[in-house]
């Protein structure tokens, strides 16, 4: 098993310009700054993460209104829910251009106006637009940066400062479920909605506090990050060669391109600096196109940087442990999320609600799961140990818990087996980290992008899969069984894919002292 970017994949990060005195370290990395980030994430999962595990409140009032099926209906809540995720590459795409702050602000302004056009739904068709869509786009606009943002400030603490953040998500399920409630009961669901709307509104607020790295910031966090791993990267360093020698074409044309751009800025500055003799309104005019100028010419950059990092010559697709880690991400969601659906139907099938009521099973899994995410992060960021290891034997521990899980026909054995699910689920505070070691921080954006998108699309079509098969079965059993498997593969594929690198790697100096 690898512990590193350089063991685990491909670095992509470009340090040909980095030099080779000592930067003197940012005190916001890893410290300062960096945990207003934190708590900034940590509101946006609750806010977002918490607000979407607390639908059920709604759906419940959607029901009754509308008078629809159950299956449509839920659609409401899947479409918000998949749909933050899906949007994560072109969220990048928006990152890239405007910067983590500018587009989590705008997001949050989208999701208020999702919720609040909400309230005056007419039909369940309408809530698949105003709700589904739009509240769901602001969410993923607002949802990536706050996990880049925590990336891009700390190193040696990754682990913990995501854990930290995301638990945000169970504390969120807790406190919405029961504000929605509450509002529900006093004022009515339409009114809840617009309520709920001026509360996301505080999401702007979580945006503005992303404040951006300076360049000089960047390098000081490569110095450190090379003298850390300054051993380990001579591993990779044919690939590396071999990744920028590819990238070297994309970056003459980026060049071109910028160069045309400046000029035409210059020109601009030219005329306006000759033209003060002219009247106001001509001043203002070329202040406009100054201002368009420049917007296209960061417009372009980041659209060929987002371009590259998908298409181009050093695409993230090149990584074949990246590529394995979406095929995982496509099936991993989907099994955290049919136990939550599932689980209150096991109960009333083994005539065990009255324990339930008491202390209900998916309330189990959301308390351990928070406890899961820090002692996890907290584990993983200990010198001797691999974040990839505690990562797949995390993720080996869930797949056993989802396949035993219908095999359990007592209260304390599903509470245990509960309790575990919770707990090994705790490494999606992990999954930042391990795309952050794949690709390195300047792809961080795109690269989780693509990651939760992937699991946007299992939790989309997971729970609906998963009640198909109960229509053809007349079990729950085999909606974990089917689950369960599917995970697995996922979790061979990313056992796979390390070890035949590391032959590869193996192979290459053998190879040359043959010849």
């Amino acid at each position: 098993m690898y512990a590193s970017r350089e063991d685990i994949g491909y670095d992509f990060g470009d340090d040909s310009k980095v030099g080779t005195k000592p930067v003197k370290p940012n005190p916001n990395i890893d410290g300062g700054w960096a945990w207003m980030i934190v708590f900034s994430s940590f509101l946006v999962h609750i806010l977002i993460m918490g607000s979407q595990m607390a639908l059920g409140i709604l759906n419940m009032e959607w029901l009754e209104e509308f008078n629809q099926s159950r299956g449509l209906t839920a659609w409401v809540s899947s479409l918000s829910m998949g749909i933050t995720l899906i949007v994560g590459p072109f969220i990048g795409l928006f990152i890239g251009m405007c910067g983590c702050r500018r587009t989590a602000i705008m997001g949050g302004m989208l999701n208020s106006l999702g919720w609040i056009l909400s309230a005056y739904a007419s039909d369940v068709h309408y809530l698949f637009f105003t709700f589904g869509v739009t509240a769901g786009i602001g969410s993923g606009m607002v949802y990536l940066p706050a996990v880049v943002m925590v990336g891009q400030y700390f190193q040696k603490r990754r682990a913990l400062a995501q854990g930290l953040s995301t638990t945000g998500t169970g504390f969120g399920a807790f406190l919405m479920t029961a504000l929605m409630k509450y509002l529900c009961i006093e004022f009515g669901w339409r009114n809840t909605m617009f309520i709920q709307g001026a509360i996301s509104l505080n999401l702007c607020v979580c945006g503005a506090l992303m404040r951006p790295l300076s360049p000089k910031d960047i390098v000081s966090e490569k110095y450190v990050l090379r003298s850390n791993s300054e051993g380990n990267h001579a591993k990779a360093l044919s690939h590396s060669a071999e990744t920028l020698k590819s990238r070297g074409v994309l970056s003459e044309e980026l060049g071109k391109k910028e160069t045309a751009n400046e000029e035409m800025l210059d020109s601009v500055q030219h005329i306006e600096t000759g033209s003060k003799s002219q009247s106001e309104r001509s001043l203002y005019g070329l202040s406009i196109l100054k201002t368009v100028s420049q917007m296209m010419v960061t417009v372009r950059k980041g659209f060929a940087i987002w371009y590259s990092s998908y298409f181009g010559a050093a695409s993230l697709f090149t990584n074949r442990v990246f590529v394995a880690f979406i095929i995982w991400a496509l099936f991993a969601y989907s099994s955290f999320v049919i136990p939550f659906i599932h689980l209150p139907e096991i109960v009333k099938q083994y005539n065990l609600p009255s324990q339930n009521n008491i202390f209900p099973l998916t309330s189990i899994i959301a308390i351990v799961h928070i406890f899961g995410k820090v002692i996890l992060g907290i584990i993983s960021d200990l010198p001797c140990i691999s974040t990839w290891n505690v990562f797949l034997m995390a993720n080996f521990t869930l797949v056993t818990c989802i396949l035993t899980l219908p095999l359990m026909q007592t209260y304390v054995s599903l509470a245990v087996v509960c309790a575990l699910i919770g707990f090994s689920s705790g490494y999606f505070s992990l999954m930042p980290v391990v795309t952050e070691d794949l690709v390195g921080t300047k792809h961080l954006a795109n690269a989780y992008g693509i990651i939760i998108c992937a699991n946007g699309i299992s939790a989309l079509f997971g729970p609906p899969f998963a009640g198909w098969i109960y229509d053809i079965t007349h079990k729950y059993d085999f909606s974990f069984y089917i689950s369960g498997l599917l995970y697995m593969v996922g979790i061979i594929f990313l056992f796979i894919q390390p070890c035949i690198k590391k032959k590869q790697t193996r192979e290459k100096p053998a190879e040359g002292a043959e010849v």
